[in-house]
Protein backbone atom coordinates (compact mmCIF):
# COMPACT_ATOMS: atom_id res chain seq x y z
CA UNK A 1 0.00 0.00 0.00
CA UNK A 2 1.58 3.78 -0.56
CA UNK A 3 -0.37 6.96 0.79
CA UNK A 4 -0.44 10.14 -0.64
CA UNK A 5 -1.50 13.95 0.11
CA UNK A 6 -4.15 16.11 -1.46
CA UNK A 7 -4.61 18.37 0.87
CA UNK A 8 -4.23 22.35 0.24
CA UNK A 9 -0.43 22.02 0.95
CA UNK A 10 0.00 19.46 -1.51
CA UNK A 11 -1.87 21.52 -4.11
CA UNK A 12 -0.51 24.60 -6.07
CA UNK A 13 -2.56 28.23 -6.26
CA UNK A 14 -4.65 28.61 -9.07
CA UNK A 15 -3.88 32.31 -10.60
CA UNK A 16 -5.82 31.90 -13.87
CA UNK A 17 -9.50 33.20 -14.12
CA UNK A 18 -9.62 35.72 -11.64
CA UNK A 19 -9.62 33.55 -9.19
CA UNK A 20 -9.28 34.31 -5.35
CA UNK A 21 -7.62 31.91 -2.71
CA UNK A 22 -7.91 28.75 -4.38
CA UNK A 23 -6.07 25.62 -4.32
CA UNK A 24 -6.05 22.80 -6.83
CA UNK A 25 -4.40 18.92 -5.62
CA UNK A 26 -3.93 17.23 -8.95
CA UNK A 27 -5.48 13.27 -8.16
CA UNK A 28 -5.18 11.22 -11.28
CA UNK A 29 -5.68 11.55 -15.21
CA UNK A 30 -6.12 8.58 -17.15
CA UNK A 31 -6.65 7.37 -21.00
CA UNK A 32 -8.51 4.42 -19.64
CA UNK A 33 -11.72 4.44 -18.62
CA UNK A 34 -12.50 5.03 -14.61
CA UNK A 35 -14.84 3.71 -12.11
CA UNK A 36 -15.77 6.87 -9.56
CA UNK A 37 -17.51 6.22 -6.50
CA UNK A 38 -17.95 7.28 -2.96
CA UNK A 39 -18.15 5.31 0.12
CA UNK A 40 -19.75 6.87 3.39
CA UNK A 41 -18.93 5.19 6.49
CA UNK A 42 -20.90 6.13 9.60
CA UNK A 43 -18.90 5.61 13.35
CA UNK A 44 -17.78 2.18 13.42
CA UNK A 45 -18.10 1.26 10.08
CA UNK A 46 -15.90 -1.13 8.23
CA UNK A 47 -15.53 -2.06 4.15
CA UNK A 48 -13.95 -5.68 4.95
CA UNK A 49 -10.86 -7.16 4.03
CA UNK A 50 -10.78 -8.01 0.29
CA UNK A 51 -8.59 -7.85 -2.98
CA UNK A 52 -8.42 -5.37 -5.23
CA UNK A 53 -10.23 -6.03 -8.49
CA UNK A 54 -7.91 -3.46 -10.47
CA UNK A 55 -5.79 -0.79 -9.02
CA UNK A 56 -7.49 1.37 -6.32
CA UNK A 57 -6.85 5.13 -4.96
CA UNK A 58 -9.20 5.30 -1.42
CA UNK A 59 -9.13 9.38 -0.83
CA UNK A 60 -10.61 10.95 2.39
CA UNK A 61 -12.85 13.84 1.82
CA UNK A 62 -13.88 14.11 5.43
CA UNK A 63 -13.65 12.54 8.67
CA UNK A 64 -11.00 10.48 9.53
CA UNK A 65 -10.26 6.95 10.41
CA UNK A 66 -7.84 3.31 9.41
CA UNK A 67 -6.70 1.77 6.33
CA UNK A 68 -4.51 -1.24 5.84
CA UNK A 69 -2.19 -3.09 3.52
CA UNK A 70 -1.44 -7.14 3.45
CA UNK A 71 -0.43 -7.02 7.04
CA UNK A 72 -2.47 -6.56 9.97
CA UNK A 73 -1.36 -2.97 10.60
CA UNK A 74 -4.40 -0.68 10.80
CA UNK A 75 -2.75 2.78 9.51
CA UNK A 76 -4.14 5.71 10.39
CA UNK A 77 -5.94 8.16 7.34
CA UNK A 78 -7.63 11.58 7.34
CA UNK A 79 -9.38 14.12 5.53
CA UNK A 80 -6.72 15.22 2.42
CA UNK A 81 -4.65 11.70 2.35
CA UNK A 82 -5.40 8.28 -0.23
CA UNK A 83 -4.39 5.07 0.14
CA UNK A 84 -3.46 3.56 -3.15
CA UNK A 85 -3.79 -0.12 -3.59
CA UNK A 86 -2.21 -2.29 -6.33
CA UNK A 87 -5.02 -5.09 -8.49
CA UNK A 88 -4.99 -8.18 -6.09
CA UNK A 89 -3.52 -6.55 -2.93
CA UNK A 90 -5.92 -7.35 0.44
CA UNK A 91 -6.98 -4.29 2.18
CA UNK A 92 -9.46 -3.01 4.24
CA UNK A 93 -10.63 0.55 5.75
CA UNK A 94 -12.58 1.61 8.63
CA UNK A 95 -13.59 4.37 11.50
CA UNK A 96 -14.37 4.82 14.94
CA UNK A 97 -15.71 8.27 14.41
CA UNK A 98 -16.75 8.80 10.86
CA UNK A 99 -15.45 9.04 7.30
CA UNK A 100 -16.33 9.50 3.52
CA UNK A 101 -13.84 8.93 0.96
CA UNK A 102 -13.68 8.67 -3.03
CA UNK A 103 -13.00 5.83 -4.92
CA UNK A 104 -10.95 5.89 -8.14
CA UNK A 105 -10.46 2.65 -9.83
CA UNK A 106 -8.82 1.98 -13.39
CA UNK A 107 -6.73 -0.09 -15.00
CA UNK A 108 -3.67 2.32 -15.22
CA UNK A 109 -4.03 4.62 -12.36
CA UNK A 110 -1.21 6.43 -11.42
CA UNK A 111 -1.60 8.53 -8.53
CA UNK A 112 2.42 9.16 -8.10
CA UNK A 113 2.47 11.21 -10.63
CA UNK A 114 0.69 13.29 -9.65
CA UNK A 115 0.43 13.23 -5.87
CA UNK A 116 3.18 13.38 -3.17
CA UNK A 117 4.00 10.64 -1.50
CA UNK A 118 2.61 10.41 2.84
CA UNK A 119 5.82 10.58 5.01
CA UNK A 120 5.40 7.30 7.52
Amino acid sequence: MKRFRFDRQAGKEIERFDSVSAVFSRIVRTDEPVSIGCIHLQAGGVVGYHPAVCPQLFLVVSGEGWVRGEDDQRIPIQAGQAAFWETGEGHESGTGSGMTAIVIEGERLDPQSFMPLLEA
